[in-house]
């Protein structure tokens, strides 16, 4: 299958959203979340991106948006992945790699320093995530085990610690 991966335009956020819809179980949950964090100050276009292939048709979505660790009165931009969709017909096929890979390309490339999330413990260290708290962060927001509260250091995360801390248009989730 042949893919282009790019930035979402205005024009693919139907699309996406029936991507999202379709790979969740056909809960909504997450296209909300979607659309919270595109009316949101965290929303960066440039980590909006999705899979195309050669015929037009969208194949997965990978969004990435600004949160912060906060450590006593410093505040740490980082970033959070959330979520990561392929359709169902297309899973397995190395889409969600090659999603994963450009986000977290385009993150290092606008200097953060790095990426966290809530996810799979058996897929996302492929990509160089490790428990978060083994690096100081925690995650008190959301009660979660420790193998699934990940980051993956992009630019060094020397001098960062505390607590990561979603923005608003996660609440709910």
């Amino acid at each position: 299958m042949t893919l282009r991966i790019r930035m979402e335009t205005a024009d693919d956020r139907d699309k996406v959203r029936a991507v999202l819809v379709q790979a969740f179980d056909n809960r909504e949950d997450e296209a909300l979340l979607v659309e919270r964090i595109r009316r949101s100050p965290e929303f960066i276009p440039e980590l909006s991106i999705l899979a195309e292939t050669s015929s037009g048709e969208i194949a997965g979505h990978l969004l990435i948006s600004k949160a912060v660790v906060v450590e006593g009165d410093l505040r740490h931009p980082v970033l959070v992945l959330a979520p990561l969709a392929v359709k169902p017909a297309c899973q397995k096929s190395g889409i969600g790699s090659r999603l994963m890979e450009e986000g977290l390309r385009i993150s290092r490339e606008l200097g953060y320093a790095a990426v966290m999330l809530i996810g799979h413990p058996a897929y996302y260290p492929r990509f160089g995530f490790k428990p978060a708290r083994a690096y100081g962060i925690e995650l008190k927001q959301y009660e979660v085990p420790d193998e699934v509260f990940m980051v993956c250091e992009l630019n060094g995360l020397e001098g960062i610690s505390g607590e990561l801390r979603y923005p608003a248009s996660f609440d709910g989730i």
